[in-house]
């Protein structure tokens, strides 16, 4: 119906204007041609190449016959006459067809244009996905709803697996018939009507076949969408071998820093504990507070013995995303009251003084907040002089949940404020006259990151030391 009112309106528009030249504007011959003319370049501009042709040779016609000598018949006297409608009818046909052609490359680089823009969106898509598992089962959904399409298939050769979206049904497919396209099939191929086979190729390796039924593209289009899915593959191949060499690289790191550790930090209770039993099995006549001072040097090295492996276990465990976390909304009063209640020790030496802003609650899991606002305790009151105050405090900073543990201890030197979430660093100044393991900052900051937040600390020598955790606020609802 609409072509057939564009082809009315066209023969329509062409009578007005040999009406109104013949009956109101009395013009020579050579501008009636030239209207007639620009009449139709503009309907070949938006009608259509067919539409042009039909509408010059009609206009050729009626200017022959009503505006060429001898006027009312289609007879023409003057050569000159011949040679200009002759002139008329050939450019008229020619700039339809300039037209028409226009309007083809017009249309082509718009499709173009549409292509490349589903390109990109689908490479933004399937590129921010790094693991090879979850890409293969979300690429098929990507592509529906990206392209446009009724259905796709996604056959990989070395997985020997068909991933499906839409309503293509799975029987419906080959799997023998899809292994020899994979291996044979170059270019993209056409089958019942609108499914179309792309293959997936890695260079001149074979990767598997693409499978859709949907709008139609240009086999350069096709070519880059089988190769772009290609190259989604390898970019997840490659990330998950990325981590998974990062992730033993960690692991030997963590195993050379523990080795380390048993020749340095574990050589101090080690010795005590042998100094003592050697003294124990030597000497016959101890006083019995003489071996009970000796059993005690030997429980205290057990205990730190303990200590350490039970910390290079749990750093190993959260390093390796072995630990499940069971977040909550906590609020912050409460996990300092049980941190406080569980370091009861420190309370007997340090006034601990708390103070918050307003009643946050923090996103988390309490158990392992609670290790780490323990650990900030503990080496509060480690590296402060007796009685010396340590302060809590807490509250909202922009849209994350703070809390602090100040102290005026010894401090932290310059060059040693991000050494000092390192595992197994201790300070040099500080190694021989306080004990400890090295473990208990790096274990903390292991646990914020889990929970997507921050520790940072700020100090001075000799002033104290000020330790921040930044923490999310729970969701909204």
């Amino acid at each position: 119906m609409a072509t057939v009112r564009k082809w009315l309106l066209g023969f329509l528009l062409l009578g007005g204007i040999v009406i109104v030249y013949l009956n109101w504007l009395h013009v020579n011959v050579t501008t009636v041609a030239l209207t007639l003319l620009l009449y139709v370049l503009l309907v070949a501009a938006r009608g259509g190449l067919r539409l042009a042709t039909a509408v010059s040779l009609v206009a050729a016609a009626a200017y022959n016959f009503y505006f060429l000598p001898p006027i009312g018949t289609f007879t023409i006297s003057d050569p000159q006459n011949w040679i200009a409608l002759a002139t008329f009818l050939i450019t008229s046909i020619i700039g339809s067809q300039l037209s028409e052609k226009a309007r083809s490359e017009a249309r082509q680089a718009r499709a173009r244009q549409r292509e490349v823009e589903m390109l990109f969106l689908l490479s933004a898509d399937i590129l921010q996905t790094d693991q090879l598992s979850t890409l293969v089962v979300a690429l098929p959904h990507i592509l529906l709803s990206v392209v446009g399409a009724r259905s796709v298939a996604i056959f990989l050769l070395d997985a020997d697996s068909l991933h499906l979206a839409g309503d293509i049904p799975p029987d419906d497919l080959d799997l023998e018939q899809l292994r020899q396209s994979s291996l044979t099939l170059e270019l993209p191929e056409t089958i019942r009507e609108s499914r179309t086979l792309i293959p997936v190729r890695n260079g001149n390796r074979p990767c598997g076949l693409l499978i859709f039924d949907g709008p139609v593209f240009s086999d350069e289009t096709l070519l880059a969408l089988g190769r772009l899915i290609s190259v989604s593959l390898e970019h997840a191949t490659a990330l998950e071998q990325m981590a998974a060499s990062e992730a033993r690289k960690n692991a030997e790191q963590l195993r050379s820093l523990i080795l380390d550790s048993i020749t340095h930090e574990l050589r101090t209770p080690l010795t005590a504990i042998k100094g003592a039993t050697g003294t124990l099995l030597e000497a016959a006549d101890l006083s019995r507070d003489d071996q009970r001072e000796l059993l005690s040097i030997m429980d205290e090295g057990c205990d730190r013995l303990d200590r350490l492996l039970d910390q290079a276990v749990e750093m190993a465990r959260i390093e390796t995303r072995n630990v499940q976390m069971n977040l909550s909304p906590i609020p912050l009063r409460e996990l300092i009251e049980e941190a406080c209640d569980i370091c009861e020790w420190v309370n007997l030496e340090h006034p601990i003084e708390v103070q918050l802003d307003g009643q946050p609650r923090i996103h988390a899991d309490l158990e392992m907040m609670i290790k780490v606002l323990c650990n900030l305790i503990e080496n509060a009151a480690k590296y402060s002089a007796a009685q010396s105050p340590i302060r809590i405090t807490g509250g909202q900073r922009n849209e994350k949940i703070f809390f602090s543990v100040a102290d005026h201890g010894i401090g932290i030197y310059p060059d040693e404020k991000e050494r000092i979430f390192e595992r197994m660093y201790r300070s040099k100044r500080q190694n021989a006259t306080t004990p400890g393991t090295g473990m208990g900052l790096a274990i903390s900051r292991a646990i914020v990151e889990a929970h997507q937040g921050t520790i940072s600390v700020s100090s001075q020598p000799g002033q104290g030391s000020v330790f921040t955790v930044l923490l999310p606020a729970p969701p909204s609802g």
